[in-house]
């Protein structure tokens, strides 16, 4: 009875560990966020909600999105060692070995790609070019040139995207137009949380500024980005986009949402901190997060 209760505690232990390793490999809460994306472009171009299909694209999602981020950590293993945001990622720190990551990655892109399948061919393929852009195009360009933050927009717009194409089994004008709008608010987004990394990037050796510093230049490409991201978004109330419909009191507020973020935008112009740009980063979270629910409640409603 004394040993019971002594191993149970220690495999307790050990499973919790593994789960968090688990959640940090695959990133989990930035999963979620890519799945709550494809599941309101689903119930965008639904016809009509099936669950069954809702599951297959969410589990499919969180699968493609955590191998991707497993293939990423275990390429850039040696350089997540050099940095204080990453040091203590499951690989560099020698809870996780390679061998490990690997079969993750590689058993979550199996079951990814199978559960997208069974939605329609066209998502399954989707969500393999995710994958093949993310891990074989943008992660080595990191290192190699700022570039490499347009090459990772491709698959981190797919998303928006993926739901409509899962629900429709269709590619046209408006899973185009939501690719636009993660595409365009990708750039502020991701240049923010930069800019607070920069100083941490660059022991890495990654160049991700646009310019390369923290100046004018890179917070004037930020502000243009906003901009172009705010006028896709509204876009849809001019009934251009086939399906893919907003109301004007809807477009109002997307657009107001947008000025807020695009408010940041040049705050950060003004006093380029490390303040601004984290303000400016946490106002894209929710702009995209709630655009998306103001887009759903307007097709409902």
């Amino acid at each position: 009875m004394i040993m019971k209760t002594v191993i149970e505690p220690a495999k307790k232990t050990t499973l919790s560990m593994a789960f968090a390793d688990f959640k940090e490999i695959t990133k989990a809460r930035l999963a979620v966020s890519v799945v709550f994306s494809s599941i309101a472009g689903y119930l965008l171009g639904a016809y009509e909600i099936s669950v069954i299909s809702l599951l297959l694209l969410a589990f499919g999602g969180y699968c493609m999105v955590g191998a991707s981020n497993a293939y990423n950590q275990i390429i850039e293993k040696d350089l997540d060692a050099l940095m204080k945001r990453t040091k203590n990622r499951p690989i560099p720190s020698g809870r996780m070995s390679v061998n490990m990551a690997l079969l993750i990655a590689v058993v979550l892109t199996v079951l990814g790609v199978i559960s997208l399948y069974f939605l329609n061919p066209k998502t399954a393929m989707f969500g393999a070019i995710s994958i093949f852009l993310y891990t074989s195009v943008y992660t080595p360009l990191k290192t190699i040139t700022s570039l490499s933050v347009f090459v990772g927009a491709f698959p981190g717009a797919i998303p928006f995207m993926l739901g409509w194409v899962a629900a429709t089994n269709e590619f046209g004008i408006e899973p185009g137009t939501l690719f636009m709008i993660q595409f365009f608010w990708q750039f502020p987004h991701f240049w923010a949380l930069a800019w607070m990394l920069d100083e941490d990037y660059k022991k890495g050796g990654f160049k991700m500024l646009p310019t390369g510093k923290k100046d004018n230049g890179t917070a004037l490409q930020i502000i243009m980005y906003t901009i172009w991201m705010i006028v896709i978004s509204v876009i849809p109330v001019f009934g251009i986009t086939g399906r893919l419909q907003l109301s004007v009191p809807a477009a109002v507020i997307v657009f107001i949402m947008g000025g807020a973020m695009l408010f940041y935008a040049f705050r950060l112009y003004e006093k380029k901190d490390n303040i601004s740009a984290r303000k400016l980063m946490l106002a894209s979270v929710s702009y995209i997060t709630l655009m998306q629910v103001v887009y759903v409640l307007d097709k409902f409603i």
